[in-house]
């Protein structure tokens, strides 16, 4: 919902919140939703009006507060008929969020492939603008070779989990004390780096999981992963099938160990990383040899054939293109730091070379 400042009843209050459909959702769901939406908050004006128009002047704010607390199981119950495809967070503190990327990325026919972008820049700002007006569908906050720490991970969560782009979190490690934090903080698909056996893919995937349920995780009782406690009380329960664990393919014995990895419970997706991979093989700083390019045709191969999603990142359109075509579900196109490098260098060369011929 969106909190408009308007004119009432003499006096400059904050209005009811408007109930606004996600920008994603389709032109039938708009249409379905349209005379909710109207309902919803004409009802809404009315009951802040009368409150304000009966309180005195310095108790106006309050009455505002009682009025939109009394409207709220109405917004709840309206928004709760958004598009299932929204990977918006859900306007009722006392469910799991939905993990829309997770859903998205699974192989299906007729599968709309995810594009995404990596982020390194530490940025509150970037984390908005990908998850709010990019159209990109998901993105990752990486801590592994970015100077992104717990508190900067709370920060790009805070402003890009109700956009419609998934924040996806690189863990520096796969181990579970960053990964316990990271999580804490309400962060719901995490990328393991370096995952070269089926062990290794079970340790990180009980890094995501209490004790009970198949893992080791610490629990916390009051965090931002549960809406800080009373109101969440399914969420030790829940919080594993809305998790979604990708594990890093960045070596050849990782590649050897493709169907051993991809059959452990809980690894959503395999993500196959160029650069340490063409490292492992002998090319290092160069992805695009041809053996390690055979290399990674041949982990999506058998990554499709064992039915989990596959990942990629590269800062090369035509590489991009080519994974996709051999079906990976998920992409990451580039990185914040390479874009505007490349613009940046790119606005230079053109006005240097301008201003030598004026």
């Amino acid at each position: 919902p969106f909190r408009f400042g308007l004119i009432w009843a003499r006096g400059l209050v904050p209005a009811p919140p408007l109930l606004a459909l996600p920008p994603r959702s389709s032109d039938s769901a708009r249409a379905a939703m349209s005379a909710a939406q109207r309902a919803a908050n004409a009802a809404l004006r009315r009951v802040a009006g009368r409150a304000i128009a009966r309180a005195p002047r310095a108790s106006r704010g309050g009455a505002v507060t009682d009025a939109l607390s009394w409207g709220r199981p109405l917004l709840a119950q309206v928004s709760g008929t958004r598009s299932a495809g929204s990977a918006r967070l859900s306007e009722d503190p006392t469910i799991v969020r939905k993990n829309a990327f997770k859903a998205a990325i699974r192989p299906q026919p007729g599968q709309r492939r995810q594009i995404g972008l990596w982020t390194g820049l530490r940025s509150t700002l970037v984390a908005e603008m990908i998850s709010h007006a990019s159209s990109l569908d998901w993105f990752v906050i990486d801590m592994e070779h970015s100077p992104n720490e717990i508190g900067d991970v709370l920060l790009q969560l805070q402003v890009s989990q109700r956009g419609g782009a998934e924040p996806v979190v690189r863990v520096p490690w796969n181990e579970p004390v960053v990964t316990k934090r990271v999580l804490d903080l309400g962060a719901q698909s995490i990328i393991f780096p370096w995952v070269n056996s089926a062990e290794e893919a079970r340790q990180a995937v009980a890094a995501t999981r209490y004790p009970g349920h198949g893992g080791v995780r610490g629990v916390m009782s009051l965090a931002r992963m549960n809406n800080y406690g009373s109101q969440n009380p399914h969420y030790y329960r829940e919080a594993a099938d809305q998790i979604c664990n990708i594990v890093q393919i960045e070596t050849a014995e990782a590649v050897a160990n493709i169907e051993e990895i991809a059959a452990v419970d809980g690894v959503d997706a395999l993500f196959i990383g160029p650069s340490d991979l063409s490292a492992s093989l002998g090319h290092i700083g160069n992805p695009g040899h041809p053996e390690v390019k055979a290399k990674i045709e041949e982990a999506f191969r058998r990554i499709t054939a064992t039915g989990k999603a596959s990942g990629f990142l590269t800062a090369n359109q035509a590489d991009a293109k080519w994974a996709l075509q051999l079906g990976c579900n998920f992409v990451a196109v580039g990185s914040d730091v390479q874009m505007l490098t490349a613009s940046v260098k790119s606005a230079a060369a053109d006005f240097h070379a301008f201003c030598e011929k004026l």
